[in-house]
């Protein structure tokens, strides 16, 4: 726990980093202790070695270290920053529980029955964190707290598409059991990293689902709020760019290693942050 806020930002190469470096100081600052907590919150759960017992102990201490640095007083840095940057930005604290909670789904699940309950992972996951962060951005319109939970779903979304086949290896299927009922195409397939027109057709469906979500998104987006959510767009597209590869790979996530250059993410990020601040 001693690697800084930026460091571990830096480190994860993650298009977080790319999409938030532009923003001023102070905000960049405060998207970096935020990411941090969220990819320590993800690290204890994805922590192969520990048993699943040792990781709800690990993520029921967190949770209460996340607590006492409300009034500073956790025993890891990271987390009394943290505090201190909720009260500087008045961040709302539902989100941070709720996030811990969709880490516990994660090991109290690994096969999810219908888009409904998926979507309720993918909102305590990734949606969480676009209610952070809008809070930090800075925004006018109530309507872009849906901004950011439709686009945390759609990069979540993304996110599971991509990563079918490394999933499986881990045992995890997050595509609704009901769909892959309705596509014909079983567990086992997954499990056996199976591409054939079955698949196809399921991924799809599942893209067209993110499609509609990163559209949502969009239309949830007032005009006034779309310059200070220069960096929240910026992941916007550099995810929906991810897509696009699986959609230009036929959706053949299994053979294809699908992602978006770290020079891509840079220019994304770059011409986002131009058409903003430079336009508007």
């Amino acid at each position: 726990m001693s690697e800084s806020a930026k460091e571990i930002s830096k480190k994860s190469k993650s298009s977080f980093y790319y999409a938030f470096n532009l923003l001023p100081e102070d905000k960049r600052d405060a998207m970096n202790t935020v990411y941090a907590f969220c990819r320590k919150t993800d690290d204890i759960v994805d922590e192969n070695s520990d048993s699943t017992d040792l990781k709800y102990e690990k993520l029921r201490k967190w949770r209460i270290e996340f607590e006492k640095s409300f009034s500073g007083h956790s025993e890891f840095a990271l987390l009394n920053k943290l505090g201190t940057t909720i009260s500087n930005f008045n961040i709302p604290l539902d989100p941070f529980f709720e996030l811990i909670k969709g880490m516990e789904m994660d090991l109290q699940k690994d096969r999810y029955k219908s888009f409904d309950d998926l979507q309720l992972y993918c909102y305590r996951v990734a949606s969480t964190v676009g209610l952070m962060c809008i809070e930090i951005f800075g925004y006018k319109h109530p309507s872009t707290k849906q901004f950011a939970v439709d686009l945390g779903i759609a990069l979540q979304m993304t996110n599971i598409l991509r990563d079918i086949g490394k999933d499986a290896k881990n045992g995890r299927i997050y595509l609704p059991q009901e769909d892959l009922i309705k596509f014909n195409y079983s567990e086992q397939e997954i499990m056996s990293l199976v591409y054939n027109d079955n698949f196809r057709d399921l991924m799809i469906y599942e893209s067209s689902r993110a499609k509609q979500y990163f559209n949502s998104a969009t239309a949830n987006l007032d005009l006034d709020d779309k310059k200070t959510m220069f960096a929240a767009r910026a992941m916007q597209h550099i995810y929906y760019k991810m897509l696009e590869n699986i959609i230009a790979a036929d959706y053949d996530v299994f053979n294809n290693e699908i992602k978006v250059s770290k020079f891509e993410k840079v220019g994304i990020a770059l011409g986002v942050w131009a058409k903003y601040n430079l336009v508007y």
